[in-house]
């Protein structure tokens, strides 16, 4: 049986206690006030509930990671990234991203990123630990991704995409970007095969406790902002 939380604490129980089935449900309850979402993070907690449940609470095991140097960029998308005109930013249209990413897909109409998950990163994103990664074409938003940076870490939350391979060469390039800043990890959460093309691969939650441990309290003095060129994406390893 999962614990409700206790709304006027911040209080979490300990992720080695979250269920099995579902793979790692841990609590429900409380809110998403900053104060909180911050303190899910730092465990390795994140909040991921349908509109009309309960706000639930998850630490999967294994959880979907990623090492910055590691990503994988296959042969068609670098030729992708080397024949396509598009502008990489940070942190320009964050709102703009945010709703991107909490459209309808094509395969179902449903959202988990509901107008209050949207409210709360948003604040998350006033107060300097959300942030947004958007790639234009034309002018126009048609990929990016966002999520919550602390200390080495990146906690990615959804990423979209308008055009073809909009997402994924946003990625990669932010992957070489965080890279080169010193970032040692992307926690991506739950596998799938879009995350998988790209590298990223299941880890022990033992191991990704480590990491928080390790790579929370080291503060990184960088600007939000590319400094990387498509040379530099596209490197042979």
């Amino acid at each position: 049986m999962i614990q409700w939380l206790d709304p006027k604490s911040n209080l979490f129980p300990p992720i080695t206690r979250a269920l099995d089935d579902p793979n790692g449900l841990l609590a429900a309850g409380g809110d998403l006030s900053p104060e909180r979402l911050i303190a899910a993070y730092r465990q390795g907690i994140f909040p991921w509930f349908n509109q009309g449940e309960p706000i639930l609470w998850w630490s999967p095991d294994p959880r979907c990671t990623l090492v910055p140097e590691k990503v994988h960029i296959s042969r068609s998308l670098r030729k992708a990234i080397r024949s396509t005109e598009f502008e990489i930013t940070f942190d320009t249209a964050f709102s703009q991203v945010i709703q991107a990413c909490a459209a309808p897909r094509s395969y179902s109409d449903d959202t988990w990123i509901s107008t209050q998950m949207q409210m709360a990163y948003t604040e998350l994103h006033r107060r300097g630990y959300a942030h947004s990664v958007e790639l234009w074409q034309n002018g126009e938003l048609t990929g990016g991704l966002y999520g919550i940076a602390m200390g080495r870490l990146f906690f990615g939350e959804s990423m979209f995409s308008k055009a073809t391979n909009a997402s994924k060469i946003a990625f990669v390039f932010f992957a070489r970007q965080l890279e080169k800043w010193g970032y040692a990890l992307i926690d991506c959460q739950i596998e799938n095969d879009h995350l998988i093309s790209l590298g990223a691969g299941p880890v022990p939650r033992a191991e990704f406790k480590q990491y928080l441990d390790q790579n929370l309290e080291t503060e990184l003095s960088h600007r939000w902002y590319f400094d990387i060129d498509k040379k530099d994406v596209v490197r042979t390893e």
